[in-house]
């Protein structure tokens, strides 16, 4: 059986996905996605309400709630961070933060996310697409990321995955003209323009899933079915079908373990060591023979041993000696061989194993091999019935580069968005408020009835409704009857209210989370308590649906990174708050060696393993008042001191501000640090001065002593060689000296006063 073409298999997998479950399922959601964007009217019901001279208006109630649960979704960007597997790879995991940060914001991502929540919530769905843009950064390629139409996407119908992962293929379909397309694939342009358009192919799905619907606003193609455009120069360009299959195939691996031999220098060393090794075992040998020999000799000598068996005995040990030396040499050889050799494994495809195996010099060294499969994405791309490319996404990419955002996964590719619940009370509503309105109008202008010829009917049409007017009937005829519209019902004014709190009970978005000051709660405690537990359910969301999603979207861009950035590659990421400064990472940094040559990389991206995760509510909005105040709290307990609160802030300049207090806190520093040292050298100063009129004193007394001491000893001296007197006279004379030795003591303490309140007048 021959094999079907590529486009033709592409189209046959269209048509199984293209199914009525699908078709059914755009038409709900793009009917709610016209709701959401204030569409909510047909123009057979608008013409319709105009015969009845109805109002047409609507109150879109979903709009806000789309507005709000895209502003919980995306009030910041989403952050990721990596985990390490092994310590090595710990570096290389804190560098990939930054450099998906870097991808998101080259990609201009929170543009994108935001119109991905926002198809999510009015479409059901919203998808991310990671791709390689190969013509960035000079032809080196960046990792990009885009956001496809979600009716674009046809995915496998028999899919139960939440992001698809066991789908057998995901399908872009787009119909563009060929000069469009040519601009987007310039090197296929022989095969664009050879490409033709298949049967069929230019219906307008949309129109076919609208059906009765002639409600063309917001419409995805064109629904008049021209399959024509318009090219640049003016003229007429033709429309074809693009589509763009991803598919996971599953690919024979071999994991191959192989022994690398020794080199030329290892060689001659282990012929050394085998040399030096079998010498000493030969010499042992050697002497175990002489040992054997002297023993034997010794038996022949005493008759227990013949001659004969003697020499037959020494013909065998020699022969054996020299087998155990041969069979040593091979068992030592091979052993040093192996210590010298290395046992490495390598992933490659079955085909390249294969001829690995016809090269000899390889095959020999092939320790083991074990054949495996694993999932690799395949991609394939079409025009009309040209196909122009398929591929295999590199060895890292396992998963579908296309990644879903539901809003209500219901275990099927076909998903429930947050509108279409609120449809029908939405179409209350609008009854509703038509019909008060309505009846409000013909009240304040009666309608009549007359009998025919009775009145001037130009007359009464013009001012029957004027204040004032003088209306003339004919003579003899009955007086026209005004004709009373019937009352409303109180219960319906009920209706109106309760069918706009059911509508913020479904959506689960209420008026004080939007604003309303009647509903909202007077103390700052309460107001936190409601916005706490109000937002439960969106957070639920955020947890089961969003933060699933964004962790998948940086577990692509990780796979698809380390395919594309192999060499070094320097980058720089802004920081969001403005006092922090932007910071640059660097990653495959190449190593050299002493004569200049790359011997290898440090922060190598490709090489390293390591899981990555979204950081939990990172997407979500904060409550800064609530936030601020614990900043306030946690800086008055020392946690974080005032810098970490002003970043929070919306004060104008305070980069400057901060600048600043960090001048003022050096200068602080330096004031607190001169004072206490001027504190110490004053404390030494009065210190020393203590010290000295302290020694002064002493010095003094130790004068006064002396000199007393040396006075006694002088007087001594003259009563010891003078003439012995008369005992009256030795009497008066010692009365004398006593008191002259008073005195002068008087006259030294008196001194000593004076000495000392001198120093402490000098003092004061």
């Amino acid at each position: 059986m021959p094999k079907k073409k590529a486009s033709d298999r592409v189209r046959e997998i269209y048509k199984l996905a293209n199914n009525p479950v699908r078709t059914q399922w755009e038409y709900v959601n793009q009917r709610g996605y016209e709701f959401a964007h204030d569409e909510q009217l047909s123009n057979g019901e608008k013409s319709s309400l105009e015969s009845q001279g109805m109002p047409t208006f609507t109150i879109n109630r979903i709009s806000p709630v789309v507005e709000m649960l895209n502003f919980y979704a995306t009030a910041n960007n989403p952050r990721w961070q990596a985990i390490g597997v092994e310590g090595s790879d710990v570096d290389v995991a804190a560098v990939f933060s930054d450099l998906a940060d870097f991808v998101w914001s080259n990609s201009n991502g929170d543009t994108l996310y935001a119109n991905a929540v926002n198809d999510c919530i009015t479409k059901s769905v919203g998808y991310i697409h990671v791709a390689v843009d190969a013509n960035q950064d000079n032809g080196m390629g960046e990792v990009v990321v885009h956001q496809p139409e979600p009716f674009d996407i046809y995915v496998d119908p028999k899919s139960r995955d939440l992001l698809f992962k066991d789908a057998a293929f995901i399908m872009v379909r787009k119909v563009l003209p060929k000069n469009h397309l040519k601009a987007l694939y310039p090197e296929m342009k022989a095969k664009i323009s050879k490409a033709g358009v298949n049967e069929g192919s230019n219906s307008s799905l949309t129109s076919r899933a609208l059906g009765d619907r002639d409600q063309k606003l917001f419409m995805r193609e064109d629904p008049t079915g021209d399959s024509y455009g318009v090219d640049a120069e003016g003229e007429v360009d033709q429309l074809i079908e693009f589509f763009e299959v991803y598919e996971k195939v599953q690919t024979s691996f071999v994991n191959v373990f192989y022994r690398i031999p020794p080199s030329k220098e290892e060689l001659a060393q282990i012929k050394e060591q085998h040399q030096v090794q079998m010498q000493e075992m030969q010499q042992e040998m050697q002497v175990q023979l002489l040992e054997q020999q002297k023993q034997m000799e010794e038996a022949m000598a005493k008759g227990e041993m013949l001659p004969d068996r003697y020499k037959l005995e020494i013909e065998k040990a020699q022969k054996m000696m020299q087998a155990q030396l041969e069979g040593f040499s091979q068992e030592l050889m091979s052993k040093l061989q192996a210590a010298n050799s290395r046992i490495e494994s390598q992933v490659v495809p079955e085909k390249d194993f294969k001829l690995m195996q016809k090269d000899k010099s390889f095959a020999k060294n092939i320790v083991d091999s074990v054949q495996f499969y694993s999932p690799r994405i395949k991609q394939t791309c079409v025009a009309g019935d040209q196909l122009l490319y398929e591929k295999l996404l590199p060895d890292t990419v396992v998963d579908y580069p296309i990644i879903p955002i539901h809003f209500k996964w219901t275990g099927t590719p076909y998903s429930m968005s947050a509108v279409s619940p609120l449809v029908g009370k939405q179409q209350e509503i609008n009854k509703s408020h038509q019909i008060m309105v309505h009846n409000a109008s013909l009240g304040s202008s009666l309608r009549w009835m007359y009998e025919e010829g009775s009145i001037d009917n130009d007359t009464w049409e013009k001012y029957s409704s004027s204040p004032g007017a003088l209306l003339p009937i004919r003579p003899g005829v009955e007086r026209p009857t005004p004709v009373m519209p019937a009352p409303l019902s109180n219960a319906f004014f009920s209706v109106v209210q309760q069918g706009k709190s059911d509508m913020e009970y479904l959506a689960g978005i209420y008026s004080s989370m939007m604003g309303d000051a009647q509903s909202s709660s007077e103390t700052f405690r309460g107001m936190l308590a409601s916005d706490e537990y109000g937002t439960r359910r969106i957070k639920q969301w955020m947890k089961s649906s969003i933060e699933p999603a964004l962790k998948q979207v940086g577990e692509v861009v990780k796979q698809f990174s380390q395919s594309t950035y192999t060499a070094n590659k320097r980058f720089r990421i802004v920081q969001p708050s403005a006092i922090m400064e932007s910071r640059e990472q660097e990653i495959n940094i190449p190593i050299y060696n002493d004569m200049g040559q790359a011997i290898g990389k440090s922060m190598d991206l490709s090489a390293a393993r390591f899981d990555v995760k979204i950081v939990s509510g990172s997407t979500l909005p904060v409550n800064r008042w609530a936030y601020l105040e614990e900043l306030k709290q946690l800086m008055q307990l020392g946690v974080v001191d005032d810098i970490a609160v002003l970043a929070e802030t919306d004060i104008r300049n305070k980069e400057k501000i901060a600048k600043r207090k960090s001048i003022y806190s050096q200068l602080q520093g330096q004031v607190s640090q001169m004072s206490e040292s001027l504190k110490d050298k004053e404390g030494t100063i009065e210190t020393l001065e203590r010290q000295l009129v302290q020694a002064g004193i002493k010095n003094k007394v130790m004068q006064a002593s002396v000199e007393i001491d040396k006075k006694k000893q002088e007087v001594k001296g003259d009563m010891e060689g003078a003439y012995v007197k008369t005992e009256g006279e030795q009497k008066l004379l010692r009365d004398s000296m006593n008191t002259e030795a008073n005195a002068r003591k008087k006259e030294m303490a008196m001194a000593v006063d004076n000495f000392k309140k001198s120093l402490e007048s000098n003092e004061e």
